[in-house]
């Protein structure tokens, strides 16, 4: 492994967020990538730093970041590598593990941001993900959307399908909010994990042993990591990064693996979260229902969900001795034969949506209702309280 001297713009302060990002064979994009980070606004001068690990590239990529970095206004470490067993999951740990050296180096607390050689970020990106950041979170998750002119080269029945997906996943989202809802991730959100738009505070990085050196699923099994061990994350939907619409990418099993298989397989079935509404329902209700009895200690005792889930006995003892409600919740959603997911076709999705709609207007109703009467009740209240006359003052 070689890295190449840091660039050196004017220091001014220790740097406090490092982006991390994995390189391979990206000559096409790779100049769209570094610009677009250069261009980050609302920042410290000084504050911000990237980390560029370059693996197995033989496109002349090594060359295109050599010309740039030391023209960037923000320091830049690359790290260049040639190594047989490279995956998706190696790489963007290994960045990601630099920058958090880098920052332990600096002041030993921090953020580490990681995202993709072929994605271009907005100009607030790092600051929006700081933003939330500083509002209590301990990592943040992005959404992202496909460059508009790689998407318009696409079959439109393929655009047609992302649209409804999109929108059952919308409402598959706001229906679990609004039924097993997190504190710390409300309603507006989303559920994307991608490493494309990934931050996360530097000790909760470490906490749970940095991102996962697997071939596929890195950025999903990180997050799935961070609320296992009780840290808050935060779907943010105003955190948006353009990715590639193209056919051949870097990683097996990727975006652009997605997308070529739907292409040529129009009904393939959709992603495992898109199950129909009525067992969407059914997990979240019992998702919350346990939440509920491991806060209030019951989850041993009451031996109810054991068996609406069917879930042996054996099995439940150990779920309930877990020590977090998370972690009790996700085991409880592997043993359970009744929570498989069973994911749709895309034929099914507008009748789905459908319903969905209806079920997410009646819960929006029913909330406002709640929502009007409790103020009715405080309103009530609030009055008869200020009417009574305070006590005489005691002496003469």
């Amino acid at each position: 492994m070689s890295l190449a001297p840091p660039s050196n713009p004017p220091a001014a302060g220790a740097v406090e967020a490092v982006i991390a990002i994995p390189v391979r064979n990206e000559a096409e994009r790779i100049a769209a990538c570094l610009g677009a980070i250069d261009a980050q606004a609302g920042l410290r001068p000084g504050s911000l730093g990237l980390v560029l690990f370059l693996n197995n590239c033989t496109d002349g990529t090594v060359e295109i970041v050599e010309a740039m970095r030391t023209g960037m206004s923000l320091p830049v470490r690359v790290f260049v590598v040639e190594f047989e067993g490279a995956n998706a999951g190696w790489a963007r740990r290994a960045a990601m593990d630099a920058a958090a050296e880098w920052l332990e180096a600096e002041q030993g607390t921090g953020t580490i941001l990681s995202t993709d050689a072929d994605s271009r970020v907005p100009p607030d990106w790092v600051a929006r993900n700081l933003a939330v950041l500083e509002a209590g979170a301990d990592a943040v998750a992005g959404r992202v959307t496909l460059d508009a002119e790689e998407a318009a080269q696409l079959p439109g029945s393929l655009l047609a399908r992302g649209r409804l997906e999109d929108a059952y996943d919308d409402i598959l989202t706001e229906v679990e909010a609004r039924i097993d809802s997190d504190p710390h991730d409300p309603w507006p959100c989303h559920r994307t994990t991608i490493g494309a738009s990934l931050s996360v505070r530097l000790d909760a990085y470490r906490r749970v042993g940095g991102m996962p050196a697997i071939p596929l699923g890195e950025d999903g099994a990180f997050v799935a990591a961070l609320i296992r061990a009780g840290l808050h994350v935060r779907h943010a939907r105003d955190v948006v990064v353009t990715i590639s619409a193209r056919l051949t990418g870097r990683a097996p099993g990727g975006v652009a693996d997605t997308i070529r298989s739907r292409c040529e397989l129009p009904d393939a079935l959709c992603d495992a979260r898109m199950e129909p509404l009525h067992r969407a329902v059914f997990r979240y209700f019992w998702r919350s229902r346990i939440r509920r009895l491991h806060g209030e200690g019951r989850l041993r005792r009451s031996m109810a969900w054991r068996v609406a889930l069917a879930i042996p006995a054996a099995a439940a003892r150990d779920i309930a001795a877990l020590p977090g409600a998370d972690m009790a919740v996700a085991e409880a959603e592997r043993v359970s034969p009744r929570l498989v997911y069973r994911p749709l076709g895309p034929r099914a999705l507008p009748a789905q949506i459908k319903r969905g709609r209806i079920l997410v207007t009646t819960m929006r109703l029913a909330a406002g209702l709640r929502d009007g009467f409790a103020a009715l009740l405080i309103g009530r209240r609030g009055p008869t309280r200020r009417q009574i006359p305070a006590p005489a003052p005691r002496g003469g």
